[in-house]
């Protein structure tokens, strides 16, 4: 399998003259300046099963049917809130970062990197999404990961939202991994690296 920016390319080994290109077909009236560079893959992961593949790129997290090309079985907005900052998040070179996803044990939940230490994971079957922060006080023996909320500029604030405006983007989560049988994840944030397993959070598994 190889990805270039915009597609991915799985290739038949018994077949050499065989491929498969998975693309998502670009809606020309939503075609912008960044439409190429948000829509860059940065990672794609197989799953387990075999039977799906989960990529990402710089706004959403993907899940798609190998018997499927034509689109996405799945997507996932990671962090849509950052669209109104495109701009500038291009001066400050943000918008190039590279996250990587991650599959659990049973491919049932899917797990990505955000800014503010932030990381998301969605869950396939209850359509569930929750937003968790990697921080030394969270790393603390039996400390329980609070669910975090990221309010749009202009939005509806709850008391402990945390304002796009005041997202961190130097603190970001790039690599996360699953491990395959067990229901522990590993988080790295710039030179920290977080291990947390168990009760990450009860609606997730």
């Amino acid at each position: 399998m190889s990805a270039d920016d915009l597609r991915i390319n799985l290739w038949h080994l018994d077949i050499t003259d065989r491929s498969f290109i998975f693309e998502e077909p670009e809606d020309p009236s939503a075609r912008s300046f960044f439409s190429e560079i948000i829509s860059s893959v940065s990672d794609v992961k197989f799953s387990h099963s075999g039977r799906y593949l989960l990529t990402r790129d710089y706004l959403t997290a993907k899940v798609w049917d190998l018997n499927m090309e034509s689109k996405p079985l799945e997507t996932y907005q990671v962090h849509d809130y950052l669209r109104s900052k495109l701009c500038s998040l291009y001066e400050n070179d943000c918008i190039f970062d590279k996250f990587e996803c991650a599959w659990n044990g049973t491919d049932s939940v899917i797990m990505t990197g955000a800014y503010n230490n932030f990381f998301r994971m969605f869950d396939r079957n209850t359509k569930r999404d929750v937003t968790l922060e990697a921080s030394r006080e969270s790393s603390k023996p039996r400390a329980v990961l609070k669910p975090r909320r990221v309010c749009a500029a202009g939005g509806k604030r709850r008391k402990d939202d945390i304002s796009v405006d005041s997202l961190d983007f130097t603190k970001k989560i790039l690599h996360t991994a699953w491990h395959p049988n067990e229901n522990i994840i590993a988080i790295a944030a710039t030179n920290n690296l977080y291990i947390f397993q168990d009760k990450l959070n009860s609606e997730m598994h």
